[in-house]
């Protein structure tokens, strides 16, 4: 069993019957009153993210998450098809499960599965990936007193805003927690 008051980024806990990852725990107390724990959660069977405030003492129970490496082969349809890399299986996992995730996939690309009892539940991205930017407008030169940003269309089909000087065909590397252009590659 886990105390909320021991909640920290990156654990994982059942509540409810789902599956949560931390992604923030803020603790707070006020006056007399009870301290309050705010736990900012992805729920890893459906992807969402929510806030869930916890009384100081509540408890959750911790959820083993295993990984096990993969390859992401190829998409079908609604459908991300990846290779297990010890057993050599294929594995289907739905396009609902890797909303975000899909952003950041390319071919070949080795990746690590997130396991729970046996059931494939989401995958683990790298902290960053290279793309490639497919489609952007030309910077205008000048216009660069500040930071000032365009929108780019990558080889996934993600968009993010960069830089004026990233043209088409540019390497360029995506954190993939949040989705912001980090440099050239």
């Amino acid at each position: 069993m886990i105390n909320v008051n021991d909640l920290r980024s990156g654990m994982t806990f059942l509540y409810e019957k789902e599956i949560f990852l931390v992604l923030e725990a803020n603790h707070s107390k006020s006056g007399r009153g009870q301290a309050h724990v705010k736990a900012k959660v992805r729920n890893l069977n459906t992807g969402t993210i929510k806030t869930i405030t916890f009384t100081g003492g509540d408890i959750v129970y911790p959820a083993i998450i295993e990984t096990r490496k993969a390859q992401y082969l190829y998409r079908d349809n609604q459908d991300f098809i990846f290779m297990d890399e010890e057993t050599f299986d294929q594995i289907i996992i739905p396009e609902k499960t890797l909303v975000w995730e899909k952003n950041f996939l390319l071919e070949g690309e080795s990746i690590k599965l997130k396991v729970y009892e046996e059931k494939v539940i989401g995958i683990e991205l790298k902290a960053s990936v290279i793309l490639t930017v497919t489609y952007t407008e030309p910077g205008v030169k000048g216009n660069s007193a500040t930071n000032t940003t365009k929108p780019a269309t990558l080889e996934t089909g993600y968009t993010v805003q960069v830089p004026l000087f990233i043209n088409n065909n540019d390497k360029i590397i995506i954190n993939t927690i949040d989705g912001t252009y980090k440099s050239r590659a």
